[in-house]
């Protein structure tokens, strides 16, 4: 097999280019564009592509944005048919463990008997940590095993470095992850309608219980709700949570769906700032999150980077009478959610075929792969297969077999040595030949006349 970086000659011209073009393309995307948080990210989440990143690997504490992974668990548990919504669950002792002064509560108490439903709007919306508590030992039966399980969930989401100790979010030094962890969270989270309605709800009401009188919850997510900050409103916002703590600063994960397009953005350690007049602006991290969200949709697009009826190139074919070469395609397009300023001819590629074929060759059939790459990031590989079918020639088949096998070296050497052995023969045969006749034909005359005595007379 061999790789290079495109096929025609015309590609490695392209490749040559965007590595002379590369910063200024990055620069018409994202390259000016800076949030105002210790780490942030955006992901265009139809795709599962990252669009902007801010030390989004920087570990982080999640603060309420850990309740996520508690609805995502308990979702779960509701699809395997383990609970319902409508399960109704008495609440525990173990209520407030893990929880210190200044934690949101909705003053839930051991005894009270609440529905799963009530208990996630309860930990969603207003972010009511006890009611995380009761969730883990609805669908665990005790807390430390369900938290075992969101360690257990976020391995097998990716998460690499994240880990948790609680199901709140209620600071711990050993409670961390990162804004890139949280982003496949919520990826995961989101395809779950239970959950999705939840978050995007402006408010919820939970009937009156055994313990207390009806309680009306509203969203903590001002893109969601103007209940408790206003001015932050975003008509397209269907998501997510928030979360803050003074370790952690002010955090929020969220959402939004526009013209068919859905995106996730992703804010840790946000701060408040102060205006070009020195005016102190709180909750910056709804502003920052809905401009980064705006970014996603008003400076990306879908677009083509390879088209599956384009040809790549082509490779020797042997053994076939009507043509020495196949010319191979990809086998699929690629899209990519790209910045509208860079120009997808631009993208490195990286074809990889094998140095020459033999027939027969069956239109369709995988030769070999062709990868895209730009900016050090990868868009995707996909197979290259051959465009037209060849037949083999049956002359030209035996032609090479005959030629193949006299090639061998031990077929060599034994024809070297039947020459070798006929050429032997003959140089005797020259060399001895006619002297060994004439002294037979000698021997005979002279016995002949020696022994013939003739008539007497």
């Amino acid at each position: 097999m061999k790789k290079y970086r495109s096929l025609p000659a015309f590609f490695l011209v392209l490749a040559l280019a965007a590595g002379l073009c590369a910063p200024a393309a990055l620069a018409a995307g994202s390259e000016d564009f800076s949030v105002s948080a210790a780490s942030a990210i955006l992901v265009d989440a139809d795709n599962n592509e990252v669009l902007y990143e801010q030390n989004a690997d920087e570990r982080r504490y999640p603060a309420s944005i850990t309740k996520v992974m508690t609805g995502l668990l308990t979702v779960e548990a509701i699809d395997r048919g383990e609970l319902s919504m409508d399960t109704q669950v008495t609440l525990e002792d173990t209520l407030y463990t893990g929880i210190g002064e200044g934690g949101s509560t909705q003053d839930l108490k051991a005894g009270e008997i609440l529905t799963v439903r009530d208990l996630l709007n309860c930990a969603l919306i207003p972010s009511a940590n006890e009611a995380c508590n009761a969730l883990a030992v609805a669908v665990c039966g005790d807390i430390p095993s369900f938290v075992d399980r969101m360690n257990q969930r976020a391995s097998e989401l990716g998460m690499t470095s994240t880990h948790f100790v609680n199901t709140h979010g209620y600071h711990n030094a050993n409670h961390y992850t990162t804004a890139r962890d949280i982003s496949l969270l919520c990826l995961e989270a989101m395809k779950h309608p239970d959950f999705r309605e939840i978050v995007s709800s402006v408010s919820y009401t939970v009937p009156a219980t055994n313990l207390h009188a009806e309680r009306v919850l509203h969203d903590t997510n001002a893109l969601v709700s103007n209940f408790r900050v206003t001015g932050y409103l975003y008509q397209y916002a269907v998501g997510i949570k928030t979360g803050s703590t003074p370790e952690a600063g002010y955090c929020l994960a969220s959402a939004a769906e526009k013209d068919g397009r859905t995106m996730i953005a992703v804010i840790l350690g946000g701060k408040n700032w102060r205006d070009s007049s020195g005016a102190r602006v709180e909750d910056n991290y709804f502003s920052e999150s809905k401009r980064l969200l705006e970014h996603g949709f008003n400076d990306f697009s879908r677009r083509e980077i390879l088209s599956a009826i384009d040809p790549i190139g082509t490779v020797p074919v042997s053994l076939c009478a009507e043509q020495d070469y196949v010319t191979v395609q990809p086998a699929a397009g690629l899209e990519a959610t790209l910045p509208d300023g860079l120009d997808p001819a631009l993208f490195d590629r990286e074809v990889t075929l094998p140095e020459s074929l033999e027939a027969p060759i069956e239109k369709g059939q995988t030769l070999g792969t062709i990868s895209l790459s730009y900016g050090g990031r990868d868009y995707g590989t996909v197979d290259l297969i051959a465009a037209t079918s060849l037949e083999r020639s049956q002359f030209l088949y035996i032609k090479h077999q005959v030629e193949s096998f006299f090639s061998h070296l031990w077929v060599k050497l034994l024809l070297l040595a039947l020459v070798l052995v006929i050429l032997f023969l003959v140089i005797r045969r020259l060399i001895f030949g006619s002297s060994g006749r004439s002294r037979r034909y000698g021997r005979s005359k002279s016995s002949y006349s020696s022994n013939y005595r003739g008539r007497r007379r």
